[in-house]
């Protein structure tokens, strides 16, 4: 086949540092292009994916994050020069839209955001025009109304990540800088429990600059130190030291993908049952599932006596990159064989 892939504007594929929707879409081409697929990639300028790009791009704009212009300008150009291509793998949010306006080329879009109120009538919108994927089976059920074609696990490719032996000392928080992502409860975890704490968070936008310096930042010091954001290798470095990454989701989250590079490094994980955690986590094997303070911070030491090695081996199975691949190839193949009938859970 002949695939177009289409990333979000704002930040290269794969990313430099944070940046889960582009560290997927890159091993995704990458992993297409090794199957003997033609892969075109619509991404930042300047992406250092290895496959054919389209011209025109944009460079990347991290502190424009979400501008909607920057997408709409990014997407009307990706879609004029795809148009040669078997099929279009869209995961961006305003794309999949543009079939609306005569795109002739069957298009896959992939749904990263949650299934909120504020989402669910564009993804209505965009499943009657593309073939959505959802990310996760949480994802899915909370869909009402929308029709999801398919449920694809992200995956990793867990031989580019060194696992580590978990002796730091500390546990670690990584992420962006926002409350949904539960930093303040991973502070007030981590002192709970007794054990050191490390925070390396993505803080560009205004509003995670200020939850930083009005919420975090005077809960910093003795044993809870901010590291900034960091670069692959030094976050693997961090997970890998790590007696557990604390991931106290205070919201839906659809997928989670620092989740799984934390087990790759074979780093346990403790977590809310929030999202797709229980379908990324095993409770008791791979790290812990507490819905409390007070249960997260008694899990806590615990982590140290659950077996690395099953974190890793998760990470080379279920969620390994080869898997996500060939989950994509037989969802093209389905699409362009008219094979699929999508499903709409009903409005309650």
């Amino acid at each position: 086949m002949r695939i177009g892939l289409i990333a979000p504007p704002w930040l290269t594929v794969p990313p430099a540092g944070y940046g889960g929707t582009e560290a997927v879409v890159g091993l995704l081409a990458r992993g297409l292009a090794e199957l003997g697929h033609e892969v075109v990639l619509a991404a930042a300028a300047g992406s250092p994916s290895p496959v054919a790009q389209v011209p025109g791009s944009l460079p990347p704009e991290p502190r424009h994050l979400g501008r909607g212009q920057d997408e709409l300008r990014h997407v009307l150009n990706a879609y004029a020069q795809l148009q040669g291509v078997d099929i279009i793998h869209d995961h961006t949010l305003a794309g999949p839209l543009l079939r609306l306006a005569g795109s002739g080329v069957p298009v896959v879009s992939t749904a990263h955001n949650a299934m909120s109120e504020g989402f669910l009538p564009i993804y209505t919108a965009v499943a009657k025009c593309a073939s959505l994927v959802a990310i996760s089976q949480h994802q899915r059920t909370t869909a009402t109304g929308v029709a999801v074609s398919r449920v694809i696990h992200h995956g990793i490719n867990a031989e580019e990540i060194p696992v580590g032996a978990g002796m730091g000392g500390y546990a670690c928080f990584l992420g962006r800088m926002h409350p949904n992502k539960g930093v303040l409860t991973a502070i007030r975890v981590a002192r709970r429990s007794g054990v050191p704490l490390r925070i390396a968070a993505k803080m560009q936008s205004a509003g995670e600059r200020e939850y930083f310096r009005e919420v975090i930042r005077p809960e910093l010091g003795g044993s809870v130190e901010y590291l900034g954001e960091l670069r692959a290798a030094e976050k693997f470095d961090l997970l890998g030291g790590a007696l557990a990454l604390l991931n106290p989701l205070q919201w839906d989250e659809p997928f989670g993908l620092v989740m799984v590079e934390a087990m790759a490094t074979g780093t346990p994980v403790l977590s809310t049952t929030r999202g797709a955690a229980p379908e990324i986590v095993v409770n008791g094997i791979t790290g812990f599932l507490r819905d409390t303070p007070k249960a997260l911070a008694a899990s806590l030491p615990e982590c140290t006596g659950l077996d690395r090695r099953e974190c890793r081996r998760a990470t080379e199975t279920t969620f390994g990159v080869d898997r996500m691949v060939r989950d994509h190839v037989a969802f093209y193949e389905n699409c362009l064989a008219g094979t699929l009938v999508p499903r709409a859970l009903p409005r309650l």
